[in-house]
């Protein structure tokens, strides 16, 4: 049953990155409260990793430099609520740039070589999942 809430549970976070797919992600403010916002994920490996495109100098991008602890939620309408915690980091390095790319980003940013263009890396450190309408499992990867 575990093992297979968290493949499931990756399977709908790789449903869910790219152009048009939505999450929550949650930082921790200058004042050491929560900050939650809808973000939109590039990438994911399962439910190790998920990557983000963001601007260098943004809200997210000042708050991970000063705490780097951070929590996704991916959530439809009681079908599904993965909830993820673990720590997020900033990468400018230009092939991971050129990798996490996706179309949506041109809205926002000249290309993936855009100085001002960086990818924010989450990776999980434990979980909870509740999906297809099963039992809730949670655990630490």
């Amino acid at each position: 049953m575990h093992e297979e809430s968290i493949k499931r549970a990756g399977e709908i976070i790789a449903q869910n990155t790219g152009a048009d797919s939505h999450c929550t992600l949650a930082l921790i403010d200058d004042d050491g409260y929560p900050t939650a916002s809808t973000i939109t994920a590039s990438k994911s490996d399962g439910i190790k990793w998920i990557t983000f495109g963001s601007e260098v100098g943004s809200n997210k991008a000042n708050r991970i430099r000063k705490c780097n602890r951070a929590a996704v939620c991916f959530n439809r309408s009681g079908d599904h609520n993965i909830t993820l915690v673990g720590t997020i980091e900033i990468v400018t390095d230009a092939d991971v740039k050129r990798d996490m790319w996706y179309s949506g980003l041109e809205n926002h940013f000249a290309g993936h070589d855009d100085p001002n263009f960086c990818v924010l890396r989450f990776t999980t450190k434990r979980y909870n999942l509740f999906v297809d309408w099963k039992d809730e499992v949670s655990g630490e990867l």
